[in-house]
């Protein structure tokens, strides 16, 4: 008789599985199989294993853009080692943003009320019809009632992207920024819309930004003439942007306003 056997993908958290040597999947059947990565995104706290099984029973990604505050949500895992444990609670805030390890910004959190605690990690959040509308990923310690998962459409587009390339491709600029207060005459000279840009700090030598002339101590006001105010805007543009697709960053320098054309490279 012919057992026939199928590839199956399965999404987790980053930290579960980030610099582990061995990994090893046991199902709700007791069957075990082991497990290898596919790729991990940090900056989502997202991975992707594969293990090779049959029989495997899967559950649906759901459309996070459709949950309402207030709705029924369901967290499933393994709390402190108990296996397959069912927590209810409901959507309490959308929206919301996190800080990964990486220190990007992490948006459209959802934020919910079914107690999650160590081993809910990399679980499922549900909607009452089963469907996966978030991937756990964490609480606020001595906090009850506030839990966070990443919302399945990001879940979604990342883990498409680990499983095609074993990783998220993004672009950057090679410096590193910090939000500063701009002089009031500035802000009036140059009609900026915020009164806070991004002060260039280290610059990589072999960068993209070097390469178009960007300069440590520049401050960064705009990109392709839409306002810069913070390290957080230059994450938010650069993960939606085509990595080799030429950017315009505005820049102020001393007391003159200069425009420097960057090509951004691929990280990931």
């Amino acid at each position: 008789m012919w057992l026939s056997l199928q590839m199956a993908y399965i999404l987790t958290n980053s930290h579960v599985v980030h610099n582990a040597t061995q990994l090893e999947t046991i199902f709700i059947d007791g069957r075990t199989f082991p497990a290898t990565l596919v790729g991990e995104d940090p900056a989502t706290d997202l991975a992707v294993i594969r293990v090779t099984a049959s029989g495997l029973s899967y559950a649906t990604l759901g459309n996070s853009a459709l949950l309402r505050v207030g709705q029924l949500v369901i967290a499933m895992g393994n709390p402190l080692g108990f296996q397959s444990t069912v927590s209810t609670g409901v959507v309490s805030a959308l929206g919301r943003a996190l800080r990964s390890q990486e220190g990007r910004l992490v948006e459209n959190i959802v934020q919910h009320t079914a107690p999650l605690n160590p081993g809910n990690s990399g679980g499922p959040l549900l909607d009452s019809r089963g469907r996966v509308v978030g991937i756990n990923t964490a609480i606020i310690a001595m906090a009850q009632g506030i839990g966070f998962a990443i919302p399945s459409d990001t879940a979604k587009w990342v883990a498409s992207q680990l499983i095609m390339r074993g990783r998220v491709r993004r672009a950057y600029f090679g410096l590193i920024g910090r939000s500063r207060q701009l002089d009031r005459q500035l802000v009036r000279l140059y009609g900026l819309a915020k009164d806070h840009a991004v002060e260039v700090i280290t610059i990589d030598p072999n960068g993209p930004a070097q390469s178009a002339g960007v300069r440590q101590g520049d401050v960064i006001v705009s990109i392709n003439d839409q306002h810069v105010a913070s390290v957080d805007d230059l994450h938010r543009f650069l993960a939606e942007w085509t990595p080799g697709r030429p950017v315009t960053l505005g820049v102020v320098r001393g007391r003159e306003r200069v425009y420097a054309d960057v090509v951004p490279g691929e990280t990931g």
